[in-house]
């Protein structure tokens, strides 16, 4: 589809959490549908969404958590079969079995929220989804989170600091809670220009069109 010129960046919110392995497909297809669109300058925005803002900040046991939300393991197994399925295609390397905790993912989000700033986003974002899914790591366990911040180029001292201060805590739970205001009740939530929305971790061409739709309704 032929667009005009761009005069601004194209805004993309995504909604999504660490812990979330549809999040992690989704990212990786939101980046692919980008890459069909190579002349399409496009900014993305972390927006948090916790999809359970109530663990305890040491994280609880995975196995023991994950029995509690499926009550049939086979159904879990088909789960992260279609996972691990899917991710191939999009380069992503599911290890489910070697993750222990699942933790509050409140400070991973305050790590996203300052490396925007610092305009490490997408290392910090892709860093996360990694330690967590692929490596089996704790990333609600701040050492972890400095690690990560420090490979993207950030002050390892000073996220360290902000992490033990809190700083922010209360500005990611304000954000989950607009997003559960707003309507969202699962993700990946990606809306395009503020205008057209993607809902679930969709094909890249799917996106594509969400692309176009929300360029052309601009233009």
């Amino acid at each position: 589809m032929a667009q005009q010129p761009q005069t601004a960046p194209l805004i993309i919110d995504v909604v999504a959490d660490v812990v979330c392995p549809w999040c992690y497909l989704g990212w990786r297809r939101l980046k692919s549908a980008l890459a069909l669109r190579p002349d399409v300058e496009a900014k993305l925005i972390w927006r948090p969404y916790q999809l359970d803002p109530t663990l305890p900040e040491e994280g609880v046991d995975r196995k023991q958590y994950m029995a509690s939300k499926f009550r049939d393991p086979e159904k879990l197994k088909a789960v992260h079969a279609a996972l691990v399925e899917g991710g191939a295609e999009e380069g992503i390397r599911f290890d489910f079995e070697a993750i222990e905790f699942s933790p509050n993912t409140n400070a991973a989000h305050r790590l996203i929220r300052w490396a925007l700033t610092a305009g490490a986003q997408d290392e910090v974002v892709e860093a996360l989804f990694k330690a967590y899914f692929t490596d089996g790591l704790d990333i609600g366990d701040p050492m972890v989170l400095g690690d990560i911040a420090e490979a993207a180029g950030m002050e390892r001292l000073v996220v360290l600091q902000l992490l033990s201060e809190g700083a922010d805590k209360e500005a990611v739970a304000r954000e989950h809670a607009m997003a559960v205001q707003g309507g969202v009740t699962g993700v990946p939530f990606a809306i395009f220009a503020g205008k057209v929305a993607v809902v679930g971790a969709e094909s890249p061409e799917r996106i594509t069109q969400a692309i176009d739709q929300a360029l052309a309704s601009a233009s």
